[in-house]
């Protein structure tokens, strides 16, 4: 359970040292994170398999976080689900925090990852796409324009944008600023992803 001791407290003790009130939560307190387990995934040619404790996140009850919010926390979320048993899953954490944002009504959803966004040629990193409609996701994979382990965090943004919020944005945590460049400047730093 690294995501819940050793990252989420490097986290919070991060966003301390700079001033903020972080608390480190995951789907188990309060339940407010509830999932159903995966079924057993068929392989090319053989038996099915049992991805053991692996969920996707089915209901968010935001009251916990609204809570935490109100009082000035700013929570970090490990990506660890309970069913309806309590026993813990761990879930994609690019759709539990898309489940997150959509339950509470977030305006903008920031997916931070270490490429510059979605690229237009995934090999050229030049070549990042300032923005595009959730309509052209499906394009977009079938093209290949997004392909491997991108398709999940746009496959999130996507449904987050579905979901009601109105933007949803890919930036590279590694540039500084990242994130105020996104949102204060013209052109942005990352590919915003919109409804409409």
């Amino acid at each position: 359970m690294v995501l819940l001791g050793n990252i989420n407290a490097e986290l919070v003790n991060l966003i301390g040292k700079h001033g903020g009130k972080g608390i480190g939560l995951s789907g188990q307190d309060g339940m407010f994170l509830k999932a159903r387990k995966k079924s057993p995934v068929k392989v090319q040619g053989k038996e099915p398999v049992d991805l053991g404790f692996v969920g996707e996140v089915e209901k968010v009850d935001p009251e916990i976080l609204m809570i935490m919010a109100g009082k000035g926390y700013i929570p970090v979320i490990s990506p660890i689900a309970v069913d309806d048993e309590g026993n813990n899953l761990n879930v994609n954490a690019d759709t539990a925090a898309g489940a997150v944002a959509i339950a509470m009504r977030a305006k903008k959803f920031f997916s931070i990852t270490d490429v510059e966004g979605v690229r237009m040629n995934p090999d050229d990193p030049t070549s990042v796409i300032s923005e595009f409609l959730a309509s052209d996701f499906n394009r977009m994979v079938q093209e290949g324009v997004i392909k491997g382990g991108m398709i999940p965090k746009v496959e999130a943004c996507v449904r987050v944008v579905q979901g009601g919020v109105d933007r949803a944005h890919i930036i590279d945590g590694r540039k500084h600023h990242a994130v105020l460049l996104e949102l204060l400047t013209t052109e942005g730093v990352g590919t915003m992803i919109s409804g409409s």
